[in-house]
């Protein structure tokens, strides 16, 4: 069960980031009705999952026989539910935002030349092979529904807000598994010693250099003191 609740966290958070890239190309160069039926089929697989995901830790969390480790674990996965569910609504409310300012069925409204080209259908593409969740596409779209979207973003809200009274896990009690920026100083400890080798074979290669140099003006020097004394005896 605790392992089912990570891959459904996983998918969850793969597919809102998946929809974050959608919302960034609104208004841009690769904006179309394409672009706008493929943001709502991804908004709606995020919010399937979210509820799936909601069901699968609450009865987790509400089960009086499960240990105290895999609690432990599983009101970690509940933040991290929660912090993805702050992001969903963020980037649909965005969305909504941004489909007001650029709305497809206005010939007068020139988009953003964003520099972003290219077809997102790929992207979309990846997100909705990760869960197999079926969608009947409406080819008669010409753009998002507003209200709709609304609707959306207050069900989401509803469903934080049901949450955190079905689920007392306050964020500030959960224990991190790594401090603080561990990632960070991994990066930077690879990236240190990437930099210490690089010195190393560059120190070596100057002493190299040094050697060869030293050797060819002892050179020089000696065959200038032979021509010099060749010249003496001659005069």
């Amino acid at each position: 069960m605790k392992e089912e609740c990570k891959v459904l966290l996983d998918t969850l958070n793969k597919v809102t980031a998946c929809y974050r890239h959608l919302v960034l190309t609104i208004g841009g160069t690769s904006d179309s009705k394409s672009l706008r039926e493929e943001l709502k089929k991804t908004s709606q697989k995020a919010q399937d999952l979210a509820v799936a995901n909601r069901n699968k830790l609450t009865a987790i969390l509400k089960d009086k026989n499960v240990s105290h480790e895999d609690k432990a674990e599983v009101e970690r996965l509940w933040v991290l539910f929660s912090s993805c569910m702050e992001i969903l609504e963020v980037d649909m409310r965005r969305a909504l935002e941004l489909s007001h300012e650029f709305p497809l069925n206005v010939p007068a409204k020139h988009l953003l030349q964003t520099g972003m080209t290219g077809g997102t259908s790929g992207v979309v593409a990846r997100a909705m092979s990760v869960h197999n969740l079926k969608y009947e596409a409406d080819h008669n779209i010409d753009v998002i529904d507003l209200k709709e979207l609304e609707d959306e973003i207050n069900q989401v809200e509803e469903m934080m807000y049901e949450m955190e009274m079905k689920v007392n896990v306050p964020h500030w009690t959960i224990e991190a598994k790594q401090v603080p920026g561990a990632e960070l100083k991994s990066t930077v400890s690879v990236g240190a010693s990437s930099v210490s080798m690089i010195s190393t074979n560059d120190n070596k290669s100057c002493d190299l250099s040094k050697l060869v140099a030293g050797i060819i003006f002892t050179a020089v020097l000696i065959i200038a003191i032979i021509l010099a004394v060749c010249v003496v005896k001659l005069s």
